[in-house]
């Protein structure tokens, strides 16, 4: 049995970003809590959706700094042999769907205005809060933009306040509309197209940390293409038990059962192999068991 044990700097690609998350969280806290209060002045749904989305954002960033915190604190217990770093991905989930009730609670409640009636909503501080809230969210979009190039958690972080960042230029169009037309509704129907914004980028984060979760192969992997080009080493006979996973962002894992001709050294199969899944899939952790081929006790496992 052999085996890579070098995760390389990039298994931690989020902690990296620690300090950025840390102020964009302080950033989100205390702009959604004068948001709120002047969606409550103002009477606005597009506003008062909005802060609740940025509080969806304070609990989403919050959860992911913790997360991350966690990370870096993995080898700490060696009983988790693979560390907590799917703490992380376990974060991006809640955050999906936590995004799904948010945007299930705006949709509701703008058409409850449409079918019901829409109060008198003021634009002014409307016009204001949200003008300032577009700061807010453009500090952070760039404070997080290449963190979530790396890390998953970080990009559930970032897919959170750039729809917060759209839905604050949306809320200053309806704003603007109010104060030059005193059409309320559009107040309620940019509510509704907040909420519809969210739910695609909500599906997307989801359906990422699920594919990880349940352990599936990565996208880019062609699990196919990897075990023909493990058969192809010299000395390889046959390929067996191949799975490919992902720990958590920027973590793949491989093993494989590599069935060697009699006479074939072991040592350049599994340099042979190393290189295929480092150089060819960016996989640096690896285990493979290489068998000789009259071995008979290892039968494929149906799982």
């Amino acid at each position: 049995m052999s085996g890579d044990h070098d995760h390389g700097i990039s298994v931690r690609a989020g902690s990296r970003y620690r300090g950025r998350l840390a102020i964009v969280f302080g950033l989100v806290v205390v702009f959604m809590v004068a948001e709120a209060v002047a969606a409550w002045i103002s009477g606005s749904l597009a506003l008062l959706s909005d802060a609740g989305h940025m509080a969806t954002d304070a609990v989403g960033i919050g959860m992911a700094l913790a997360a991350i915190i966690a990370a870096d604190r993995a080898t700490e217990n060696k009983q988790r042999t693979f560390g907590v770093y799917r703490l992380e991905v376990l974060a991006a989930l809640a955050n999906s769907v936590l995004l799904f009730a948010v945007a299930g609670y705006v949709i509701f409640e703008a058409v409850r205005r449409l079918t019901e009636g829409s109060p008198e909503v003021l634009s002014g501080p409307m016009l204001v809060v949200a003008v300032l809230g577009l700061l807010v969210n453009v500090v952070s979009f760039f404070l997080l933009r290449q963190g979530a190039e790396e890390s998953l958690n970080v990009e559930g972080a970032f897919v959170e306040v750039l729809a917060d960042m759209l839905g604050s230029v949306a809320v200053i169009v309806a704003a603007l509309i109010i104060w030059l037309t005193g059409w309320v509704y559009v107040d309620a129907i940019f509510g509704i197209g907040i909420g519809l914004f969210i739910l695609p980028r909500a599906w997307r984060l989801g359906r990422k940390a699920l594919r990880i979760l349940v352990e599936a192969a990565p996208d880019s992997v062609d699990l196919a293409l990897m075990a023909e080009q493990l058969r192809a080493i010299p000395g390889v006979v046959d390929v067996h038990d191949l799975h490919v996973w992902t720990l958590t962002s920027d973590m793949d894992a491989a093993s494989a059962h590599l069935t060697t001709a009699e006479d074939a050294d072991p040592h350049p199969v599994l340099d042979a192999a190393r290189e295929i899944l480092e150089d060819g899939y960016g996989i640096s952790h690896a285990t493979f068991q290489v068998e000789p081929e009259s071995h008979t006790n290892c039968g494929d496992v149906t799982w």
